[in-house]
């Protein structure tokens, strides 16, 4: 029997052996021929997407561990991207210097990189060839209508696609707006065009149509949600937080003569419906403005300014800023504010004010100073100044264009406008190559009976005609800029950029 169990056992035993020598050479053979399988791109953040001026880096997660210096040597953007490199393990980052400009298409493509261990043995082996594309939102302009059927509405203009787009129903009159930080809805205040009783407007919100989100459709342009009533208050102004998730809103009392305040409320509920206002108990005052964490509200009280956190029962200002009585406009990443002062000598003076309390003078006159925008692209802050020219009762404000230079403190005036057009509105550029401006044609001539139009600038003129106009900028070169404005075919007013 034992012979028998033996003789059996044997043949198996030799395709064990011959199996085992087979995968013997198998793994001798691959250690003499190294590692033959090729490293690649395995994920790329932007791969098909559209990425607005929010967007600032994107990552490429590689299969191995790179030789670095391959990497960054062979990667290739067209059209050309300035920017700046940095690793984590096998992730690679890319952080863009300025915004990408609006409007265009991008390769990035990677050739001729290798791994580490490639490298080290010497191997002229690159890893696999890649490729991928994105691209930018398109440039798209939204302002108010003057002529027509269009007057006193919402439009939308494609600047890439032309193609212009009315959002806001012809029964209504648009008295003013803000985006939504995507870009995908507009909230704006509007009155009944029947109705001239400015205390009868009304907040709501229109869907823009436009593709911001690579994950789903949009929502078809013109739908339209409203969001506070005016039933019982009366709607001054409105500021959309950063985060587009709260509104503020000065709001008086129609029964209580001179009761007013601000509210709050949530930009979009989870049900679709409008949220219900709460007041901000401890914030009465004049303009305002949301902190760019959208956190709290700067409010002009007195003759300072304070920081009031976005809360129903915050009655202490985080801060108090007594010497400014106005908040210009915030930089995106909240590290500075641009300010105004009022002296006794009848001057105001324009202070950059740094989050660590920091405070320097940047620009002192007897002019008024109607707006300033920090430019994402590079550290310049544009405003909008008036200069007095004349004396007396003669006396004329000629409003101007101006960049000022955050590291240098040189200023430049871009643009100068007709003397006496206070009601000039600017609008920069999310990538901060251009600005949009309009020029406002309205009735001055007191003696004369005034023209049926239902819209009135903010001085309370009827607003006859108004062009827009688009100037480009060179956030690269600064102040150095000498581009000209060319007026666009748009006959409109209160033009802002869509994000």
């Amino acid at each position: 029997m034992r012979e028998k169990n033996s003789a059996s056992i044997e043949p198996l035993d030799r395709v064990g052996m011959a199996v085992l020598l087979i995968l013997s050479l198998l793994i001798a053979l691959v250690i003499l021929q190294g590692d033959v399988v090729s490293g690649s791109v395995r994920n790329f953040t932007w791969k098909n997407q559209i990425i607005g001026a929010d967007d600032t880096s994107f990552v490429m997660t590689f299969s191995r561990p790179m030789d670095k210096k391959t990497v960054e040597d062979n990667l290739k953007i067209e059209p050309p991207l300035a920017g700046k490199t940095s690793w984590s393990g096998r992730r690679f980052f890319y952080t863009l210097l300025t915004p990408a400009p609006y409007g265009t298409n991008y390769k990035v493509s990677l050739e001729g990189a290798k791994d580490k261990f490639a490298a080290k043995e010497g191997k002229n082996r690159p890893i696999q060839a890649f490729t991928g594309n994105f691209s930018t939102r398109d440039r798209v302009i939204i302002y108010i209508g003057v002529e027509g059927e269009e007057q006193g509405r919402l439009i939308l203009y494609n600047l890439n696609k032309q193609q212009k787009k009315v959002l806001t129903p012809r029964n209504y009159i648009v008295l003013d707006f803000q985006p939504y930080p995507d870009g995908d809805r507009i909230i704006y205040s509007a009155r009944k065009a029947d109705n001239p009783d400015i205390t009868s407007a009304e907040l709501y919100s229109v869907t823009t149509g436009v593709i911001t989100d690579n994950t789903k459709d949009p929502e078809r342009e013109g739908k339209i949600e409203t969001l506070v009533d005016s039933r019982d208050f009366q709607n001054l102004k409105f500021d959309l937080s950063p985060d587009g998730q709260t509104i503020v809103v000065q709001r008086a009392n129609k029964k209580q003569v001179g009761e007013y305040g601000l509210w709050f409320l949530a930009a979009k509920t989870d049900n679709g419906k409008s949220a219900t206002p709460q007041p901000i108990k401890s914030a009465p005052g004049g303009d305002f403005l949301i902190t760019p964490d959208s956190q709290a509200v700067a409010v002009t009280q007195g003759q300072g300014t304070a920081i009031i956190p976005l809360q129903k029962d915050g009655t202490k200002p985080l801060d108090f800023l007594p010497q400014f009585a106005l908040v210009q406009t915030f930089s995106k990443d909240g590290s500075q504010a641009a300010m105004v002062k009022y002296n006794q000598d009848f001057t105001k003076a324009l202070f950059l004010v740094g989050n660590q309390g920091e405070q320097k003078e940047i620009l002192r006159g007897k002019g008024d100073i109607i707006s300033c925008q920090f430019d994402t692209a590079s550290p310049t802050l544009y405003c909008l100044l008036t200069q007095l020219i004349g004396d007396g009762e003669y006396a004329q404000e000629q409003p101007y264009f101006v960049a000022f230079d955050l590291k240098t403190g040189k200023q430049k005036p871009l643009i100068v406008l007709p003397n006496n057009q206070r009601n000039v509105q600017l609008s920069l550029a999310p990538d901060g190559l251009g600005v949009l401006f309009d020029q406002v044609q309205s009735q001055t001539n007191t003696n004369q009976p005034p023209q049926q139009t239902a819209l009135t600038t903010v001085d309370g003129l009827p607003v006859i005609s108004s062009s827009l106009w688009f100037m480009p900028l060179d956030p690269i070169n600064g102040l150095g800029n000498d581009m000209k404005p060319e007026k666009l075919p748009l006959v409109g007013f209160h033009p802002r950029w869509l994000p």
